[in-house]
């Protein structure tokens, strides 16, 4: 059996991860972080693989209780906290514990690497502040010395689809929105086989948004 822990676990695209994996994937069970346990407990009730967690993302010993024996920890929501609390408390638990994978959700753009237009407007709608602690998230993983993966998503949509495009560290961001569902196969994938994309901070959006001024919705 292999133990996934998921941070911010009622986000959307954690809810899409969740559902997958319990339908697809017996060998996987799902410890899931979130503030209010009651919101997912339909997950729990009668499914010994589903473990419900109440607590905050600031709570240092929280996280680091809840990460015992632990294989991958996903972490569903976008570290804009001013001092990167979310990601520093993640690393110290997988430390602590011996976690050996982390996935964290970012944001585009934190490299100056979304080209034209878009890129400016992208710029200006998450804000300096926003991109600083942004980036800041993606170095705090990329320097822990833990096998990590930063997906830096688009502007999301709920299209019913899976249509995306990967871009890696230094390399043109391709695209300006994507599918949820989308953005969750990723995240699935990764859990399947922690190998695929270890070790990186890539972009996912759908090609055929490439072009486009502003979100596609």
């Amino acid at each position: 059996m292999k133990n996934v822990i998921i941070f911010a676990a009622n986000g959307q695209i954690s809810r899409l991860v969740e559902e997958r994996l319990l339908a697809n994937d017996p060998d996987i069970n799902l410890t899931l972080f979130l503030r209010n346990s009651q919101r997912l407990a339909e997950l729990a009730n009668n499914n010994d693989r589903v473990t419900l967690v109440d607590g905050n993302l600031d709570d240092t010993q929280a996280i680091s209780d809840a990460m015992k024996n632990q294989d991958i920890a996903f972490i569903g929501v976008v570290d804009h906290e001013s001092q990167n609390t979310i990601t520093k408390n993640v690393i110290a638990g997988a430390k602590t514990n011996g976690v050996k994978r982390i996935i964290e959700c970012n944001v585009l753009g934190i490299y100056d690497e979304v080209p034209n237009e878009f890129g400016r407007w992208n710029a200006e709608m998450i804000g300096e502040a926003g991109l600083r602690t942004a980036r800041n998230a993606d170095k705090l993983l990329e320097e822990s010395g833990i096998d990590y993966t930063t997906l830096r998503l688009p502007w999301l949509n709920d299209r019913n689809d899976l249509n995306y495009t990967i871009t890696h560290k230094d390399e043109e961001y391709v695209g300006v929105s994507g599918s949820r569902k989308s953005m969750a196969d990723v995240v699935v994938k990764i859990i399947e086989n922690p190998d695929y994309l270890k070790n990186d901070s890539v972009g996912i959006a759908d090609l055929t948004t490439q072009g486009s001024d502003r979100p596609v919705y």
